[in-house]
């Protein structure tokens, strides 16, 4: 594959799009970035990026909601990393059309997209919420999916929309499965981020939810590796296959909420939010990976710590002018 001829990236302007656009470009990659139309001019966190980076990124104002826009952003590129989608899990109780029109009808409108034009790659964006809480530890690919939300409903959707185009039409495509992705750029509406927020902000008692949960946190730079692992593989190690992306380790929402203190010198009280608590049966109550499959297929390994990971995104929420960026204190989706 020429470095001359652009990947396209949608979601671009996101928190783990533009670690990858990053990632892209330091692979000597230039890249084609889908950003969402807005009425503010805003590229997102496509903005912090450095010149010397922005200098191989064309910006593509589109919506993965429709066809036309899509089909433009991938013509003449090699790859295409699909990463556009509705995140936000609580939002998903109360708009859950919106996610199967950009989760379900987006992800169509990108295979679609690459099955006509016959892009020779499309790395497709899962999700660890797709299994649902362990029924078996650690979590392989084989585990059933069971969806406990209607975001994980939409990006199940998603999931079985490239596996039966691959199927059907031999489209070439490889879903990535990270588990919990934090670092700089992450929304407030994440725990880590939410914890570190506030207290960068001056808040030593934080507002959460469940503090049971067990989680596998990934640095969001190792889950740009993996999805630029995934994306140059040679073809019969990868396509039509899914792979999860996760360290293997687990900690618990409480426990993480004491190691942040640590690391940033506070002691933190902790309330619970009832409208941060999802409805009972739609807690996921523990999620650790095993990434066997995408260490054997690409050698991947993540490089950072969690320790590591979270001074990186303390540095980042520490610099004023990052926090401006963010409204502390009003994040509950």
């Amino acid at each position: 594959m020429s470095t001359e001829t652009p990947v396209a990236v949608t979601g671009a302007e996101g928190f783990i799009g533009s670690h990858l656009v990053e990632a892209l470009v330091a692979s000597g990659r230039r890249v084609r970035a889908m950003v969402q139309y807005n009425s503010f001019a805003s590229h997102g966190w496509l903005e912090l990026l450095a010149p010397d980076v922005l200098d191989r990124v064309e910006v593509v104002l589109g919506d993965v909601r429709d066809s036309g826009s899509v089909r433009d952003l991938v013509a003449g590129s090699d790859t295409v990393y699909h990463l556009a989608a509705l995140i936000a899990i609580p939002y998903s109780y109360r708009a859950p059309r919106s996610y199967v029109d950009t989760n379900v009808s987006g992800t169509l409108n990108v295979l679609e997209a690459v099955r006509e034009l016959g892009i020779p790659r499309l790395v497709h964006t899962s999700t660890s919420e797709t299994y649902g809480t362990a029924q078996t530890v650690p979590i392989t690919e084989d585990h059933p999916i069971v969806t406990q939300s209607p975001y994980a409903a939409s990006k199940a959707g998603g999931d079985r929309l490239a596996d039966s185009y691959h199927a059907s039409f031999g489209t070439p495509v490889v879903t990535l499965r990270p588990f919990n992705t934090f670092g700089p750029r992450q929304s407030m509406r994440a725990v880590i981020p939410t914890v570190i927020g506030q207290v960068a902000a001056g808040e030593r008692e934080v507002t959460l939810g469940d503090l049971r949960p067990t989680r596998d946190f990934m640095y969001v730079g190792d889950t740009a590796s993996a999805f630029v692992a995934v994306g140059t593989a040679p073809a019969e190690k990868v396509v039509g296959r899914t792979f999860n992306a996760g360290t293997g380790g687990e900690i618990s929402i409480g426990d993480l909420v004491r190691l942040i203190g640590k690391l940033m010198d506070t002691e933190l009280l902790v309330r619970e939010d009832a409208q941060r608590l999802r409805p009972a049966a739609s807690e996921v109550m523990r999620l650790v990976c095993d990434a066997t499959r995408l260490r054997e297929a690409t050698g991947w390994r993540p490089a950072h710590s969690l320790e590591d990971g979270l001074s990186h995104t303390i540095d980042f929420f520490r610099d004023p002018a990052h926090l401006a960026r963010y409204k502390t204190g009003t994040y509950n989706v």
